[in-house]
């Protein structure tokens, strides 16, 4: 219980700290940062159940003013903007990383490439774009179409994710909650 409390906090502590490097906008208002590699490592390391919470505890932590959230930003008013809808889909896409990398029997470099980009890209990025659209009155295909900038640079993020997935069970296998 103890251990898996700890790497629920310093899984979410990663994931703040992913969001503090200076991010890129593309869209105005949608910036490109490492917080999401924090959010595909949380399921990937924790599996689906903790890595969820790790999130939710990310995002608790948001709410209430901590300025953890990419940007420097904190409080409510993060959770109504443009960018909401992500961070809404951050907690499904950290469960649905874990669960497919938690059932993945073969290479574990290729599953933790796999489960970050359904997890990442095919479960985050609809929520996110639907929001999106909405918050910017502008139609789900119109934003879906621009949004197709941040997949390479997401596909980037998901290589860089397995990496990390494999020196770890290289290093401690047993640090993997998801495997055990």
């Amino acid at each position: 219980m103890e251990r898996n409390v700890t790497y629920i906090a310093l899984l979410a502590a990663l994931t703040a700290v992913l969001g503090l490097i200076p991010s890129i906008q593309l869209i105005p208002g949608v910036p490109i940062s490492l917080q999401l590699m924090g959010v595909m490592l949380c399921g990937i390391i924790l599996g689906s159940k903790r890595g969820a919470l790790a999130v939710i505890l990310f995002l608790v932590l948001a709410a209430i003013g901590l300025p953890i959230l990419t940007g420097a930003r904190g409080g409510l008013a993060p959770f109504a903007g443009a960018t909401a809808g992500f961070l809404y889909g951050y907690v499904l896409a950290a469960f649905v990383t874990g669960f497919i990398f938690e059932r993945w029997t073969s290479n574990l470099l290729t599953g933790a490439i796999v489960a970050s980009l359904v997890g990442g890209v095919l479960v985050l990025y609809p929520i996110g774009i639907v929001w999106l659209a909405s918050y910017l009155d502008k139609s789900v295909i119109d934003m879906s179409k621009s949004m197709l900038v941040f997949i390479p640079v997401d596909i980037v993020k998901a290589v860089i994710v397995g990496l990390i997935t494999a020196q770890i069970a290289n290093a401690r296998p047993g640090a993997l909650l998801s495997r055990s």
